[in-house]
């Protein structure tokens, strides 16, 4: 399979095959937080018993379902386990395969579907129209229209309905106004903090091509998790990294992981 062929992925994203891997390691990745969390004993029902912020817990499930789930270390360990499972549809691919399918860049409709260098325009259209709504600047009833010529000017590709469009999320039926950008800042504190702990595993590549994640899970109980709510997210990013908040580290992340999977 050369860089950038699509067709493993297209094959894949039909049958739903990777978006249900990836939605259950993001959601182990919030659960491994919430396990981590220091809720028993004298901090029980306390501050510091609770997580950091939305963002340090998205942080978290970016981290295991993209860095970890997406790399291609991962796909050396789990391909032998997934043609276990699937059997023959399996066995002709090497996990050069796998992981080319999976960083494929191709604009899609579905948020939880997107590819890591498109995703974040998803949450940037939520977040405009959600500013949008509340300021009172857009109607309710004007929505599914804004979002289908917004998405065509962001994305590239029309909506086809509202299914794939507007009301494909529960987070605006749940009343969740101004979650959808925890997930950029989860995918920004995820690539900052990526950057610390490779320096400080340095095995840590080996590591998941073992199929070991103890000293993964272990760096993230002690340098984050265990912390509870002791510090304020921007806090604890100085903290663990030396630097605020920024951008490079996930331009650094996208930038390699496209040359990787494009040789450009």
């Amino acid at each position: 399979m050369a860089p950038g062929d699509t067709r493993l992925t297209t094959r894949y994203r039909d049958e739903k095959f990777t978006d249900a891997l990836y939605g259950t390691m993001h959601e182990a990745g919030h659960g491994l937080y919430e396990q981590g969390l220091p809720k028993m004993g004298e901090f029980y029902g306390t501050p510091l018993a609770d997580d950091i912020s939305l963002g340090i817990h998205e942080s978290q499930s970016r981290m295991w379902e993209n860095l970890v789930g997406r790399s291609l270390a991962f796909w050396e360990w789990a391909l032998p386990h997934a043609q276990r499972v699937m059997g023959s549809g399996l066995e002709r691919y090497t996990p050069v395969d796998l992981f080319r399918a999976v960083n494929i860049v191709s604009p899609s409709h579905i948020r939880v579907e997107a590819d890591e260098a498109t995703y974040n325009l998803h949450v940037m259209l939520r977040f405009e129209l959600e500013r949008a709504l509340v300021s009172g600047s857009l109607k309710v009833r004007d929505l599914p229209g804004e979002w289908n010529r917004r998405f065509k000017d962001y994305l590239g590709i029309e909506v086809p309905d509202d299914k794939r469009g507007c009301l494909q999320d529960v987070h605006w039926s749940f009343g969740l106004i101004g979650y959808f950008p925890t997930y950029t800042l989860g995918n920004l504190y995820a690539a900052q903090f990526w950057e610390t702990i490779r320096g400080q595993i340095t095995d840590l590549e080996a590591q998941i091509r073992a199929g070991s994640f103890a000293a993964l899970k272990g760096w993230l109980n002690t340098n984050i998790h265990a912390h509870g709510r002791r510090y304020r997210a921007g806090d604890l990013c100085k903290m663990l990294t030396g630097r605020p908040l920024e951008a490079d580290p996930l331009m650094r992340h996208l930038e390699a992981r496209a040359r990787a999977v494009y040789g450009v």
